[in-house]
């Protein structure tokens, strides 16, 4: 795999691109880098639903236990519990593996440090290298110098108390639906919600290893609003594969994304006193109309490019504690590492407690400027994106709209995909944006 860490650890067709023999030597690379030669050191393992999670937990846990470091496996549990259960078993580093929102036939790898935190750019780069040269340099004990495997039985206990313990409120008089994505989220998310006092209704919460995020999930959250109105419910949440973000749905079937699930939150911290630096950082697919709300209650602004790793480096550097992306990943730096979609329901579900207002209210305080986003499947994103002609094509579109709107064409981090995102006043006119740039970039394949 050329250019192994993406944006998010190392993904790819399992047993395909992300193969057994690749994840036992990331599993030596990442023990070596990660956990070095320290004895009782131990490296906490978790995954999602997919079927093939089995087959690459025991390849990786094989790998790190050949280099001599123990493994602790948690099974079937959410991303950012894994960033949790990282530091709480005070292990010297995590591993999740999932492929998150993408289809089954995908699955990755993804490292944690000792503090809960994705790994800098230049550590994945020192693992990677190792994978490289076949992992020669890593040492192979022999004996008692092997690593050994234990399994956590109270993983999802640790992780259930702690998230509860997020939110001072409880959750009676809230009757919602929530849509696990046949994934990770499908124990523990009603588990706590209902633990907090709420009326939970899950959908989509009976995973068989290959429905993951099969039209349904925050990707797809057309059943759940209507869920959300057969139920009469208070409002419905839609979590992905991996449960590291969440989506909402008002109790009139609206969508409430990530966009509109910060501006309640970031309204309700900052009257409390307890949004820090008074700033809540972005990434640039962020819709306009975030902007405006969120200075217009003297809130500043920080823009990044998008993945929420980027989100994450500039509230480490500016010392703010809130931020994320319109897809619903968001982090509240003050109780994970990273982004967690049930940390952040429960967020926004005490904000609806304490202030009394349902969500179609809370998510009315920005005007959301109509955006369009398609993705484009190519072979080779960077011929793509560096292209002339799709440069001079966006440029001269950009041309067209005066000031009045704005383009963005990224390649996705994660999947073979060129994101073409146009916002404006003018739906026809996005539409023909969009459209007119995709056959270009088709043409350029």
């Amino acid at each position: 795999m050329a250019g192994m860490f993406g944006t998010d650890g190392v993904r790819g067709v399992a047993n395909r691109e992300l193969t057994p023999e690749l994840a036992f030597q990331l599993g030596r690379a990442g023990a070596c880098i990660l956990a070095g030669n320290g004895a009782g050191s131990r490296i906490v393992i978790g995954k999602d639903t997919r079927v093939s999670g089995d087959m690459l937990e025991a390849a990786l846990a094989a790998g790190i236990c050949s280099a001599g470091i123990d493994v602790l496996k948690v099974g079937v549990m959410p991303t950012p519990a894994i960033a949790f259960l990282t530091r709480d078993l005070q292990a010297a580093a995590g591993v999740v593996i999932s492929a998150s929102h993408n289809p089954v036939e995908d699955n990755g790898i993804k490292f944690f440090g000792p503090s809960g935190y994705k790994l800098p750019d230049e550590t994945e780069a020192d693992i990677e290298a190792l994978v490289l040269e076949d992992c020669a340099s890593v040492p192979s004990p022999v004996g008692g110098g092997v690593g050994r495997v234990y399994q956590v039985a109270d993983a999802a206990d640790r992780y259930v108390n702690y998230a509860c313990s997020t939110v001072s409120t409880d959750l009676k008089g809230l009757r919602f639906v929530v849509d696990c994505a046949n994934g990770a989220a499908s124990y523990v998310a009603p588990l706590i919600y209902r633990k907090l006092g709420a009326e939970v209704l899950p959908i989509f919460n009976y995973p068989d290893g290959v429905n993951i995020n099969k039209g349904c999930g925050s990707t797809h959250p057309e059943d759940l609003m209507e869920a959300v109105i057969e139920a009469g419910a208070d409002l419905g949440l839609a979590h992905d594969g991996d449960s590291d973000r969440v989506l909402a749905v008002d109790a009139d079937g609206r969508l409430v994304d990530g966009d509109q699930i910060m501006v309640s939150c970031a309204g309700h911290l900052k009257a409390k006193g307890r949004l820090e630096k008074d700033t809540v950082v972005v990434t640039v697919m962020s819709n306009l109309g975030l902007h405006l709300a969120l200075r217009n209650c003297g809130i500043n602004v920080i823009e990044t490019k998008v993945g929420d790793r980027y989100v994450l480096e500039e509230l480490l550097r500016t010392g703010a504690r809130f931020g994320g992306e319109q897809s619903g990943h968001i982090i509240f730096l003050d109780y994970n590492t990273t982004g967690d979609g049930i940390i952040t329901a429960l967020q926004l579900l005490s904000v609806m407690k304490e202030s009394g207002k349902p969500l179609s209210k809370l998510a009315a305080q920005m005007e959301r400027l109509p955006q369009l986003l398609v993705n484009v499947r190519v072979a080779d994103k960077n011929a793509v994106m560096d292209s002339p002609v799709l440069s001079a094509a966006i440029k001269e579109e950009e041309k067209k709209m005066g000031g009045a709107g704005r383009i963005l064409v990224r390649p996705s981090g994660t999947e073979p995909l060129v994101r073409v995102m146009a916002e404006g006043k003018d739906m026809l006119q996005l539409e023909g944006i969009v459209g007119r740039l995709s056959n270009i970039i088709q043409e350029i394949e």
